[in-house]
């Protein structure tokens, strides 16, 4: 459909979403769904920035968000700055301290319950609202409903996530299957045979190719009408516009879904917002000898899973805490391969280099989901962390309905911007 053309030669539509990752391609889908003329912005094409690599988990399970570690073991562990889950860039650590400590404070086992009770309602969609779109992009083949599993090497670790696992199920309904060293040698003949068992996350789903995900959502977006165009979302301004290859861009509202550099525009607008980055790696390899590897695994000791992509076996690291432009540093990757190496038959590198992308945290570990208090047609949809492949769907249905006045799927209340 062509945009209408406005007096000053720019392109109208209902509404600009600035951001072409899951989150933003699904926001403008649903939009675009209910009727609305969408015009989604991006610098690069859809899903080719912090969608591109993930360990490709739609987690059903994830009604804890994660949480920072409090055990002082762990603590003084994290701080040699040697764990293979978490490292840190030391000139980062001061900027991002009064984030850590509102982020430690929040993750008190009696606050992190509390949150789990308001973003849990989002969880509860995610594996449902991605079939849904999957199927109406005919891109159903790409999600695996085969659930994903979590391996131990030690009994202590494998009993304490179990009770873990069992208190979720006792509260949320978490679907699971606790694997002896047998019952996972079946699943995945190919992992190492001293494993100490397993859980599988049986109501989750995996994706064999999230860029492919994201790209088919876009498309479908375009196929209802909706626009994709190349542009800058740091030249946003009052009136919406922004600025295109392809001209200028005029809306009614804007929408902000820029993943990590989300805060950078808001406080263009005048809104400072504690949004800090996880930084992660991945890498591809070929399996030797045939091996194959038929569920995503996450190696708990050691803080790096292995999932069957459609490249190869994508290793993916644990969370680097830098600043988002900072030098790369895949010093996770280079600890973790030798050790992954160990658990399942990895061949050579598929890569050139490792991929690198940046988890928009918030410090208490939930979206900012809602419109924005101070400038009418603003909304905000950013600062999913681990769970922006898992929160796609669902964030841009219950934006979508907020913006058209419909009843929302759950209460967008915890959500709202204006809890910072």
């Amino acid at each position: 459909m062509t945009p209408d053309v406005t007096q000053t030669g720019s392109m109208k539509f209902d509404t600009v979403v600035l951001g072409a990752g899951i989150v933003g391609v699904c926001v403008a889908l649903h939009l675009q769904k209910r009727g609305r003329q969408v015009a989604l912005i991006d610098r690069k094409l859809p899903g080719n920035e912090t969608s591109f690599g993930n360990a490709g988990l739609i987690q059903r399970e994830g009604v804890y968000p994660y949480a920072f570690p409090r055990g002082l073991g762990t603590l003084l562990r994290y701080a040699r700055n040697q764990s293979p889950d978490v490292r840190y860039h030391a000139d980062a650590i001061l900027k991002t301290m009064p984030f850590l400590w509102q982020y430690w404070r929040n993750s008190h086992p009696a606050k992190h319950a509390a949150i789990a009770r308001s973003y849990s309602t989002l969880i509860e969609h995610c594996v449902s609202e991605h079939r849904a779109l999957a199927a109406d992009a005919g891109a159903s083949a790409l999600l695996r409903p085969i659930g994903w599993i979590k391996v131990f090497r030690t009994d202590a670790v494998r009993d304490a996530e179990t009770r873990l696992v069992e208190r979720w199920h006792d509260e949320y309904g978490v679907e699971f299957d606790a694997l002896d060293p047998a019952r996972l040698q079946q699943m995945e003949p190919a992992l190492d045979t001293s494993l100490r068992g397993g859980l599988c996350y049986t109501a989750s789903d995996s994706v064999s190719d999230p860029n492919a995900l994201v790209t088919a959502y876009a498309k479908y977006f375009e196929a209802l009408g909706g626009r994709f165009f190349i542009g800058g979302a740091d030249t946003l301004r009052e009136g919406w516009q922004v600025d295109t290859e392809a001209g200028t861009i005029s809306a009614e509202s804007a929408v902000v879904a820029l993943g990590p550099w989300s805060d950078r525009l808001s406080a263009q607008l005048g809104y400072r917002l504690p949004l800090a980055v996880k930084r992660g790696y991945h890498m591809h390899y070929a399996p030797r000898d045939g091996a194959r590897l038929n569920h995503p695994v996450l190696d708990v000791e050691n803080g790096y899973l292995l999932a069957p992509m459609a490249r190869g076996i994508r290793l993916t690291t644990g969370a680097e805490i830098a600043h988002r432009d900072a030098v790369r540093t895949p010093v996770q990757l280079a600890a973790v391969e030798p050790v992954a190496r160990t658990l399942f038959p990895l061949g050579e590198r598929l890569d050139d280099e490792p991929w690198m992308g940046r988890r928009p945290c918030t410090p208490d570990m939930m979206p900012v989901i809602g419109p924005a208090k101070n400038h009418r047609g603003l909304w905000f949809a950013f600062g999913h962390a681990h769970h922006g492949l898992t929160l796609g769907p669902i964030t841009g249905r219950l934006l979508a309905e907020m913006m058209t006045g419909e009843e929302t799927v759950v209460d967008p209340w915890p959500f709202r911007v204006e809890r910072f």
